[in-house]
């Protein structure tokens, strides 16, 4: 197997599409386009000699344009996310995608085709990795309240100190929301141990 090609279903706007793409990314090109013959054109309605497919890449992921016909329609249910060093990156993709689309919430945004991104900085992924669920639940809280992600809000949600000063050692959280809990009481001693000691 030589990997995958994601096949975007359109209704006559392929070729729209791809060129709004490869506009939009760096490292970005259309590689190929076919056209419907006489067979193709009649088993799919479509007509004879209108763009079928038009083949493209962002950064080296290949990807398939196909002018299918009106029968699917994207949902979010399908995504494309795009990973962004800088916030500066951030907002040219957020600004360019959403132009005649819908931004959404949480970094999600359809275009004007349909098709759903998701805009997110690259550290997001970093920090939701981290093994303090105190950490990874502020920066949830704060990135629940966005649209377009703010890299550095979500930077300062991870790096905000614990309430009441220092984190306790590990061990003294709560395994459900990451709470602190009170250290546990060492085992009383009875008088046979006191003996025996």
């Amino acid at each position: 197997m030589r990997g995958f090609t994601p096949c975007l279903w359109f209704d006559g706007k392929a070729e729209e599409a791809a060129r709004f793409y490869t506009s939009i990314f760096e490292d970005a090109k259309i590689t190929a386009i076919t056209r419907y013959g006489k067979a193709a054109a009649k088993a799919s309605g479509q007509p004879e000699g209108a763009v079928m497919t038009v083949e493209f890449e962002i950064g080296g992921q290949p990807f398939l344009a196909l002018n299918g016909g009106p029968d699917f329609q994207f949902t979010p249910a399908i995504s494309l996310m795009a990973h962004c060093d800088t916030q500066a990156e951030i907002d040219r993709l957020w600004n360019r995608l959403s132009e005649g689309g819908q931004p959404l919430e949480c970094g999600w945004v359809t275009d004007r085709f349909g098709v759903s991104w998701q805009v997110v900085p690259t550290v997001l992924t970093e920090v939701l990795r981290d093994k303090d669920p105190a950490k990874i639940e502020r920066v949830m809280a704060a990135l629940i309240q966005m649209k377009k992600l703010d890299a550095a809000a979500l930077v300062r949600a991870y790096e905000q100190p614990s309430q009441g000063g220092e984190p306790r050692p590990s061990g003294q959280r709560s395994e459900q929301r990451g709470v602190d809990q009170p250290p546990p009481r060492p085992p009383r001693r009875t008088g046979r141990d006191r003996l025996d000691a």
